[in-house]
Formats: structure tokens, C-alpha cells, sequence
């Protein structure tokens, strides 16, 4: 069947990698934003306080990141990453005052693990093997479950790598999508593992040069344009109706929802979410760090998580950070700092100029039962698709999931949908597709 105009209702991640992909192909775009700006929690402002840009969030990626990374090829975008030649982690742990690189070889057996040099201090190879036991985890359990606490390892690497990747602390979060994440990273080998960041920022590299792309392909962008509702009969959406008016939908047309759970659940009624959601903490300090500083390191033992260098700024993310989200920001500037002004070697240097961002509801909880709720991509109505990371991706709630749920809505709609474009060796989430036949806002 031939396609008509492809309307993408929402410009994060999710909807401006299917945009990207269906302009590719010579599709006609319309995409819609109900903010004045394109990337929705993955992008850059300019903070006044601290008088330079920062990213609303720290992202990292991962060279086994395919989708975000072919992405970032078909934009254009690919040489605005920097990171090691090499996969390395550095890692301190404040109880013990130790520091460590953990530097996975390149290889697909982790030959790694024999080596004391390469792996955490105070493991030996066989801990590297329980992690199998998250292979073999009920579809009800958790991470917490399937793995020894008690041990040097998961205290030094599982957790924080857990807690990182899922936004969930590892009592609720599910063993398996932790298995999962493991299969596409550590099980592919460490050539899957070498961490890349944004040079400059999450805009110009995820966002400015994907708006570059889709106007230089005549796709038709409006941002400040939001949706009330959608119209449809028993088969087809017919009708978008926006706050500056209705879009009527020829009978080619398709619709790739792309906004976030909440607001997917109130413009279709019957469709099953997410509900539970957890937080994430970050804060950026005004500070020149030296160019030999660690692009991220890992902190073991104190309130911040990751530091990530970025110019003119040192960023802390805590994930899965519910207990620090009604703190006082000035109160969590001072403790955070503690943190990275011991890692870092500052001694007792002055809180600098500082800015505290926290995301209530980031993501949703990677909890065996929200995993239920997320839906697939394909709804009841033949013309409308559904993107965004709380969908059925078989990832995380991250920018690899979010691209590839976006690659995945342009498929089904241009009829190129494979079994390829799916996670190869992801077991399929349970989940409830939308079944109201009229919905509106």
C-alpha cells in the first residue's frame, strides 16, 4: 500500500530517529513538538547561573549502542563523540580510598577476568562467572535475587553498573532485562564496551545536526504545537486536533506517537503503560578540569555515582534517586560535592558555581511488573505506531532505546519491519497493545 504523509507527534530522541529514518527514504514528514525547542530529556541549554551550556541529563554510550550510533551516522553526527581508543572504566572507592581502571580486552572471551591488572581489585576470574545466574532468572525476579550482595564484585561492579543502566535499584529491578543488557555489551566482548560522550553536548550531537537533516530532506518541523487528541473510528485515526487546529489524515497517512507514557495513556485511554517511575539526580559545578582527568568515573561508597568531565564543567548523575529528591538543592550541591572533590583531588577547594537538575520521573521503574506494561509498537488502529523508550524495545529506558523504538515505528510504517530490527537474543515483553476504537484530549 502506498504511504502518504508520515505525522510524528513528539521531537525527543524516539521521534526524530524515525523521522530521520523515513526522511531517508523519501518519505514526507510533518513532525510536531508541543515545546519550543527539539530532544525532550536529551538535549543542552545555556544555564545563567553558571554562564555556559550544560545537558539536562548525562548520557553515556556504548560502542554495542548499534542504533544510536547508526543514528548518529545517518546525521551526520558520528565524529561529535570522543572516548577512550581502548573500553576502560576508572573507579574509586571512597570507603577504601582505592582506584582502579577496569579495562575489558577487546575480544569476545573476556580473557580479561584472568588477568588481576584488568579486573576490580579484590575479585578473582570465577566471581565473573555467577553472573550467569541472571540467565536463569524467573521472569519475577530481581537483580537482588539472582546475584550475591554480600560480594566485593556486585558492591564494585554489578550494582553500580545495574543501577546505571536500569534507573532502578536492584531489589525491584528485573534480572532478566539486567541479563539482557549484559548479552549486548559484556557478552559481545569488550569491543562492545568502549564508552563514548557528546564532545561539546547532547544538542549538537543527538539534536542540531538531526533538524539539520530533516529540513535539508524537506521534512516539515512545528514545534509549540501540541495534541489534544486524536480522532479515529474502528480502524483508523482520521483526525489530529491540535490547539491550533485539526489535521485531517488521508487515507495514506500515518501517525508515530512519540511522546512520553503519561501522555500517551491520556490521549489513548485503554492503552496499558508504565505507571511507577524513578528519579534521577544530576548536578554540573563550574570548574576547568585538566584534559588528563578521566571522561567519567565511577564512585563506589559515596552519594554521587558517576562524574563525568565535560568543558568547563564537572557533572555528577545519581540514578534510581528517590531518596535524594526532596533534599534541598543547596543542601545536595555541598554533599555531591564532597564527593567529587575527593575523587577528583581538589582537596578542600570552595563549592563552585552550581546548578542541581532532578528528574522526578526519568524513567520508568525496570521492575518485572512495569516490564509488563509496556506496549508494542504496533496499536489497534492499522495507521498508528507507537515510539519512545517505555515501549516494548527489550532495552532500558535510554537513548539506545529510544532510537531503536523510533527505527522501529518507521519500519512498520514504510512496511520494511524485520525480525533484524529487533534485539537479537531479546526474550519479548510481555505487554498490552491500545484497544479504545475513539479517543480524544
Amino acid at each position: 500500500m502506498a504511504i502518504g504523509r508520515v505525522h510524528i507527534i513528539g521531537a525527543g530522541v524516539a521521534g526524530l530517529s524515525a523521522a530521520v529514518d523515513l526522511a531517508q527514504k523519501g518519505h514526507s514528514v510533518a513532525l510536531y513538538e508541543a515545546a519550543p525547542h527539539a530532544g525532550g530529556r536529551c538535549r543542552s541549554y545555556f544555564d545563567a547561573e553558571l554562564g555556559c551550556r550544560i545537558d539536562n541529563g548525562n548520557h553515556l554510550l556504548l560502542s554495542a549502542n548499534t542504533a544510536a550510533l547508526g543514528y548518529l551516522e545517518a546525521i551526520g553526527a558520528t565524529g561529535t563523540l570522543i572516548g577512550p581508543a581502548e573500553p576502560r572504566f576508572d573507579f574509586c572507592d571512597l570507603a577504601t580510598g582505592e582506584r582502579w581502571v577496569l579495562a575489558p580486552g577487546s575480544g569476545r572471551f573476556p580473557w580479561w577476568i584472568f588477568d588481576r591488572r584488568r579486573r576490580v581489585p579484590g575479585t578473582r576470574a570465577s566471581d565473573y562467572l555467577a553472573i550467569g545466574a541472571l540467565r536463569k532468572a524467573g521472569i519475577d525476579d530481581t537483580v537482588a535475587q539472582s546475584l550475591d550482595t554480600t560480594s566485593t564484585l556486585f558492591r564494585r561492579l554489578w550494582q553500580p553498573f545495574a543501577v546505571a543502566a536500569l534507573n532502578t535499584e536492584v531489589g525491584a529491578a528485573s534480572a532478566r532485562l539486567l541479563w539482557d543488557v549484559l548479552f549486548l555489551s559484556f557478552g559481545v566482548g569488550g569491543a562492545a564496551l568502549r564508552p563514548v560522550v557528546p564532545r561539546e553536548g547532547l544538542s549538537e550531537s543527538f539534536i542540531d545536526p538531526a533538524r539539520e537533516f530533516l529540513v535539508a530532506h524537506g521534512a516539515e518541523l512545528r514545534f509549540g504545537t501540541r495534541l489534544r487528541g486524536l480522532v479515529s473510528d474502528a480502524e483508523a485515526v482520521r483526525r489530529l486536533d491540535f490547539d491550533e487546529g485539526a489535521v485531517a489524515l488521508e487515507t495514506e497517512d500515518r501517525v508515530i506517537l512519540a511522546v512520553p507514557s503519561a501522555m500517551a495513556a491520556r490521549l489513548l485511554p485503554d492503552l496499558v503503560v508504565p505507571t511507577e517511575y524513578r528519579a534521577i539526580v544530576n548536578a554540573h559545578y563550574r570548574w576547568d578540569s585538566p584534559p588528563d582527568m578521566p571522561l567519567l568515573v565511577g564512585v563506589i561508597g559515596g552519594n554521587a555515582e558517576w562524574i563525568f568531565r565535560k568543558p568547563g564543567v564537572l557533572s555528577v548523575t545519581v540514578s534510581a534517586a528517590d531518596r535524594l529528591i526532596d533534599t534541598p538543592a543547596d543542601a545536595l550541591a555541598q554533599l555531591l560535592w564532597q564527593d567529587v572533590a575527593h575523587v577528583c583531588g581538589l582537596g578542600s577547594a570552595p563549592l563552585p558555581a552550581w546548578r542541581i537538575v532532578k528528574e522526578k520521573r526519568a524513567t520508568f521503574a525496570a521492575s518485572p511488573a512495569q516490564l509488563r506494561r509496556r506496549p508494542p509498537a504496533r496499536t489497534a488502529w492499522h495507521n498508528l505506531f507507537l515510539a519512545g523508550d517505555w515501549t516494548a524495545t527489550g532495552l532500558p529506558a535510554t537513548i539506545e532505546g529510544a532510537i531503536r523504538s523510533g527505527q522501529k515505528a518507521a519500519a512498520l510504517v514504510d512496511g520494511t519491519s524485520k525480525k533484524s530490527l529487533t534485539t537479537k537474543g531479546l526474550r519479548a515483553t510481555h505487554s498490552h497493545g491500545a484497544r479504545a476504537k475513539r479517543v480524544s484530549g
